[in-house]
């Protein structure tokens, strides 16, 4: 795995260098590195497994409406972090609540971009064409409208999901303050209480609608 991720962190700085102008910068390279093999690590190699438990079908007259994915995410320091999503229909009911947990990952500003990133791809693996994904992380819904995403320490993870948002033209990010966003803030939170037992064995909307 570690060989195949510094190739193609080597690949995709050539393509900056040859194609964009851009300076090579070999600790930046390295960061991108290392965060790639921790994102790779979390693949289940079960791929069966997640399809069993991430691929729901939306309700009955859901399929092509507007929906609403509500995210954000938690953090332990010198840990492990969290993140939670709750899925709204048109008439802001939840239908859908996910946790997923990240092992060796703390910074606040990855995370909430990883959460962000597994809604999307959640929603994609889903057939959801038209969401709204809102969340409280202001740093990076801001940065979709930068130029300069690569340099940052979330560089990697912004280009997916910015690819992501390009290729599904019904999909759009939107700030929201954290009291608007306190649903997937309570479902992050208890993700990241659970740890290190998986997620995907508790039922979040289960434990939700408890709550209510």
């Amino acid at each position: 795995m570690a060989v195949v991720a510094v190739l193609w962190r080597v690949w995709k700085s050539r393509n900056w260098v040859a194609f964009e102008g851009k300076q090579f910068d070999f600790p930046a390279l390295m960061r991108q590195f290392h965060q790639q093999c921790e994102e790779w690590k979390r693949v289940p190699a079960d791929k069966n497994e997640v399809r069993r438990h991430s691929i729901v079908h939306p309700p009955e007259g859901l399929e092509g409406s507007s929906l609403v994915c509500m995210w954000d995410g938690a953090t332990r320091a010198g840990s492990h972090s969290a993140g939670g999503m709750v899925l709204l229909d048109s008439n802001m009911g939840v239908f859908r609540v996910e946790g997923v947990q990240f092992q060796a990952i703390d910074d606040p500003l990855v995370v909430e971009a990883l959460v962000l990133r597994e809604a999307l791809l959640w929603c994609v693996a889903n057939g959801f064409q038209e969401v709204r994904f809102e969340g409280d992380a202001k740093v990076i819904i801001d940065k979709r409208n930068q130029a300069e995403i690569r340099d940052s320490r979330i560089g990697v993870i912004l280009e997916e999901i910015w690819h992501c948002l390009e290729s599904h033209p019904g999909f759009s990010v939107r700030f929201v303050g954290r009291r608007n966003n306190r649903v997937a803030h309570v479902v992050a939170r208890k993700a990241l209480s659970l740890y290190p037992s998986t997620s995907r064995s508790f039922n979040f909307q289960a434990w939700l609608f408890s709550r209510v």
